[in-house]
């Protein structure tokens, strides 16, 4: 999760906002933590022209509230199709809640196998997948999903960031990360990330 105190602690004092707020600064990696996107992606959207971005000397830096802002303004109307695949039914109702209130499509299961069939059968723009299920966890789900749809955008849930699963996961390739326990605010950053990095 992204640590907010953090990026606080980093703050540049480079200018004013109002009357006593200086700009909070954060860095490209801290960006890319926030947003929970690879630095990659951040580079994509800045080579764009999508991002908000202030130089410093050689140095991409990001304000937080423009960064805030600029999510709620460019997602308004952009719909995404998200499959879910987590084996705690709590986790797939906050999903269904957060996203089908925002106009996207939810498709939410508990089996990892079934998971795994709806993302070769149809067509979504994101999946966010639970690293540790029963039977077929996540790290097996991911390498399979990215030999057939390798440009399948894929977000993994976990409670265990440091375990031999995600290092299993990150030996096959890149893919965001939320980890457990996150909120809808969080759920909502990491769907406007993806809109706005298309």
């Amino acid at each position: 999760m992204y640590s907010y105190k953090l990026a606080k602690e980093r703050t540049l004092p480079v200018q004013r906002r109002g009357k006593d707020r200086l700009l909070e600064l954060m860095t490209l990696e801290e960006v890319a933590e926030y947003l929970r996107v690879t630095k990659k992606t951040v580079y994509r959207l800045l080579e764009r022209r999508r991002i908000p971005a202030t130089k410093v000397g050689h140095q991409y830096r990001f304000d937080k509230t423009m960064i805030d802002d600029w999510l709620k303004q460019n997602t308004t109307g952009r719909q995404a199709n998200i499959l879910v695949v987590d084996d705690e039914e709590t986790i797939g109702a906050l999903f269904k809640e957060t996203l089908e209130e925002l106009g996207h499509t939810v498709t939410i299961t508990n089996d990892s196998l079934r998971g795994f069939e709806l993302a070769k059968e149809r067509s979504y723009n994101l999946v966010f997948l639970d690293l540790k299920m029963p039977g077929f966890d996540g790290a097996e789900f991911f390498k399979q999903i990215r030999e057939i749809k390798p440009d399948l955008p894929v977000t993994i849930i976990t409670g265990y960031p440091d375990s031999d699963l995600m290092m299993k996961a990150l030996s096959i390739g890149p893919f965001g990360v939320i980890k457990k326990p996150f909120t809808s605010q969080e759920i909502i950053t990491v769907i406007n990330t993806y809109l706005n990095a298309k």
